[in-house]
Parts: structure tokens; C-alpha cells; sequence
């Protein structure tokens, strides 16, 4: 979690502290263009994620204020996530991570 004593002079190294790790992007992404997510949705979606890993990441991203982690008092519990208002902010940041990604793509195949 940044704080006023750990957040970095640049923007853009503020913005790869939030995101750095692979699973946090990829997490942002699914949550994005699915909505509110269970646990093992999310595990499915992401990929070969470990659960300590995006266990790790959901918890950093809540603490980040990205995420939103909802309890429901249920046998068994029921936990569902999904974007905060900071989080869907991020919409732009992962468009134009898209953009860039298939450009690229489009690149590497034109030149094979």
C-alpha cells in the first residue's frame, strides 16, 4: 500500500507500483470486462495463477483501493470481487495497453 511517505515523485513509477505484477493487470483486465468475480472465476480466468499468489494480489490491490472484497454470511461463505470507482479508473491505462499489445502483435506477424 503507497503512503504519503512511500509514494513515488514520478506518476508513471506511482502507476507501475499499483500494477507491477503480472496477475494485478491481469486480474484489472478480467474484472474490467467481466464484472464482479468469485474467487475461483477469477483463479480460471487469470490463468496459471497460484492461489497464495492471487491471493497476495487481491489482498495488495484491496488495500490499494482497487478492489472490492465483499463477504457474504453464507454456508459455505461466499466472496465476491470487484473494481472500486479507482479501480475502474484504470479502464484507459488497460485500452491503451491493448492497443499497443495488438499493434505489436500485428507487427511481429507482418515481419515473420
Amino acid at each position: 500500500m503507497l503512503t504519503k511517505e512511500t509514494l513515488p515523485a514520478c506518476p508513471v513509477e506511482t502507476t507501475l507500483a499499483l500494477i507491477t505484477s503480472r496477475w494485478k493487470v491481469l486480474v484489472l483486465r478480467d474484472l474490467l470486462g467481466r464484472g464482479t468475480m468469485r474467487f475461483g472465476e477469477l483463479q480460471r480466468s487469470v490463468g496459471k495463477v497460484s492461489q497464495k499468489m492471487l491471493t497476495q494480489s487481491l489482498r495488495q490491490m484491496e488495500a490499494d483501493g482497487l478492489v472490492c472484497r465483499t463477504v457474504y454470511a453464507e454456508v459455505p461463505p461466499r466472496v465476491e470481487y470487484s473494481l472500486t470507482p479507482l479501480g475502474e479508473s484504470m479502464r484507459p491505462v488497460l485500452d491503451a495497453m491493448l492497443a499497443w499489445g495488438e499493434s505489436y502483435q500485428a507487427r511481429v506477424r507482418a515481419e515473420a
